[in-house]
């Protein structure tokens, strides 16, 4: 069985911290997953000394490169795999207003009480002397084994402090598996407010490793029940609640989207994909509506959400470029596939479908599969039946019609060549009729057909004569 220090990087890092009269130690998520059994090729050196100093040192022995971030007092390097990243020992003290520490030099133990929780505070220690010793002043090692996360300190001072550290505890917890302790929960809520000196951007970073986590619904149950949920994605909060009319109440639109987003972690690891699952429904709480006839509405719930998702994404300074435009397709769409499998499927409906969502389609049914949700199993079961007909019926289509890659064989280039006339509405109107009877089989999806029927509608509309 290997160790922890078997790479021949911490032999190295060692022997060129002995020489330069310092302490080197381990420390961090690496020593944490290691107890966890998890693969990591990250690693952090902290030194009681100069960590910049050490790689440099590390690195001319090695003769790679060194990258140095002075403003951080940092350096890093990789070699063989690895990715080392040294520091040196810090204490820190915060302003209010700012998580940005006032840092100075410390010792080993000053910078494992300023980490976050026990089971990062842990480090291995790469002295000559006792090579790989565990130091663990806080019990991270007792915490990991009952599975817990606790702050090395006051958690009130933890989270205070950086409250960047309380969305991390969720983190962890939604991917470790692991319990925040009760003092933390309460902590967390009393200091929620600190939430508003954190940048969007990296309030981002942490939800994209939530939404990536095995169980990602267990963060956002963790968000709601710290009430910070109204605070980080005020649209994800707002689905929370059942109202009833008549005895007859709608389904939980927040316990629902997280059990659709479980539903698409389970088959697919792709962030965007994860995010469309959990705002796919974020447009019903406008559209919310009580007919006596039929019930609870939530007509055009699709459109609106789409039109929801620039304003989700430009709150949490998210990129407002292509990947926001497919989890805004997948919400537009993510009705359509719902309404084949209620009504009767025509070859014209799918030949639509495939069209408009192009190559996101095996994703929107990915994501169409996972909406299916009820307590009736005897309704999951039909809808799933009608599912995997309209999966068949799309597959028939698109091998027949070739619609994935549609692209319209007439252009506006051909049609100003063919009549002599300058960009106009009318090539709009003719391009748009002959994409039509091509979707809905009124022609097949070759240029011929389509060049004839490009004449026809020219005549109509007066068009070269």
């Amino acid at each position: 069985m290997t160790g922890p220090l078997d790479h021949s990087i911490f032999k190295i890092v060692s022997e060129q911290a002995r020489q330069l009269g310092v302490r080197a130690f381990v420390i961090g998520g690496y020593v944490r997953d290691w107890f966890l059994h998890r693969p990591s090729n990250d690693v952090d050196i902290v030194v009681e000394g100069s960590g910049i100093e050490l790689a440099a040192s590390v690195a001319a022995r090695l003769r790679t490169k060194v990258s140095v971030f002075k403003n951080f007092g940092t350096a890093m390097l990789k070699y063989k795999g690895i990715e080392v990243e040294f520091v040196g020992a810090r204490k820190e003290s915060y302003n209010r207003n700012s998580r940005n520490p006032i840092v100075e030099d410390g010792t080993l133990e000053d910078d494992q009480l300023r980490r976050d929780f026990t089971i990062n505070a842990m480090a291995f220690s790469l002295q000559e002397e006792d090579f790989g010793a565990l130091v663990d002043p806080f019990g991270g090692i007792q915490d990991l084994n009952n599975g817990i996360i606790r702050t090395p300190c006051d958690p009130d001072t933890t989270y205070s402090d950086d409250p960047l550290r309380m969305i991390r505890a969720i983190r962890f917890s939604t991917q470790l598996g692991l319990t925040i302790v009760p003092e933390s929960i309460d902590s967390i809520r009393r200091n929620r407010g600190r939430l508003e000196i954190l940048s969007k951007e990296r309030i981002a970073e942490e939800l994209h490793k939530i939404l990536l986590s095995p169980t990602p619904s267990r963060g956002f149950e963790l968000f709601d029940s710290c009430d910070m949920l109204k605070i980080i994605l005020p649209a994800v909060a707002n689905l929370k609640g059942i109202e009833t009319m008549e005895g007859r109440g709608h389904k939980d639109n927040f316990r629902h989207s997280l059990q659709v987003l479980d539903n698409v972690a389970e088959v697919s690891d792709n962030l965007w994909l994860r995010w469309a699952a959990l705002l796919h429904d974020v447009g019903k709480p406008a559209t919310k509506k009580w007919d006596p006839a039929i019930g609870w509405t939530f007509h055009n719930h699709d459109f609106i959400g789409a039109r929801m998702i620039p304003g989700i994404f430009k709150q949490l300074k998210m990129p407002l470029n292509e990947k926001m435009k497919y989890v805004q397709k997948l919400v537009q769409l993510h009705m359509r596939p719902i309404s084949l499998v209620t009504d009767e499927v025509t070859d014209s409906a799918v030949r639509r479908l495939i069209f408009d969502a192009g190559d996101d389609l095996e994703d929107l049914m990915i994501l169409c599969k996972a909406d299916i949700t009820s307590k009736n199993d005897k309704k999951v079961e039909l809808y799933k039946r009608n599912y995997d007909l309209v999966m068949d019926k799309i597959h028939e289509v698109e091998e027949k019609d070739r619609i994935r890659n549609f692209k319209n064989p007439i252009t506006g280039d051909l049609i100003m060549q063919k009549y002599g006339i300058p960009p106009c509405n009318q090539i709009g109107a003719i391009k748009e009729y002959v994409k039509n009877a091509i979707l809905d089989g009124e022609i097949p999806n070759d240029f011929d057909a389509a060049y004839k029927l490009m004449e026809e509608k020219a005549r109509e509309l007066g068009i070269g004569q």
